[in-house]
């Protein structure tokens, strides 16, 4: 029988459990060559540390996307913040980009925020690369400026960049619902 390219693609999105740890910063290490080939950058990323994994595990807010063999290969971590749900990261490993898994991830906690009644949803990310905040837009979010960002989301901002971050670059996004 021939294996169409859905089926070979398959895989699902979960809530992680304690043993995922293990493999998301491997996972983000590995999409993170995507980035620095866009942005030309020789820098070699830095990895989410493992305790504000463990803090969104503890939250059920981080979700990862699992193969047939519920082998995770893409995640995204987020935190309650300013009585909306911020995401921390997401990320997919370079063989699964471009499939729609980062959609889904942002679909899902989308959900889970309506599920929990959160006042909606909010990041912090690249203004120009184009699979951070264009990606984003094609979701319905926008750009926030200081004075739409709520108290937590405006430090955060502030913290990525007095960190290193580029301001010209950074931006705060959430969606209109």
């Amino acid at each position: 029988m021939h294996m169409g390219k859905m089926e070979r693609d398959a895989y699902t999105i979960r809530l992680a459990r304690s043993a995922d740890l293990d493999f998301l910063a491997e996972i983000e290490t590995d999409a993170f060559v995507t980035l620095r080939q866009v942005l030309g950058v020789e820098d070699e990323g830095r990895t989410v540390p493992r305790d504000k994994l463990q803090h969104s595990l503890d939250a059920k807010l981080l979700l990862v996307a699992v193969d047939d063999l519920d082998q995770p290969f893409a995640f995204l971590a987020a935190a309650e913040l300013d009585g909306a749900i911020y995401v921390v990261e997401i990320d997919v490993m370079q063989r699964w980009q471009r499939k729609g898994v980062g959609r889904r991830l942002m679909q899902a906690i989308i959900e889970t925020a309506q599920t929990r009644g959160a006042s909606g949803i909010t990041l912090t990310t690249d203004r120009h690369v184009p699979f951070n905040a264009p990606f984003y837009a094609s979701l319905g979010f926008q750009a926030l400026d200081e004075r739409q960002m709520p108290a937590g989301l405006f430090e955060t901002l502030k913290f990525e960049i007095d960190h290193g971050a580029d301001p010209e670059r950074r931006v705060a996004m959430a969606p209109w619902f």
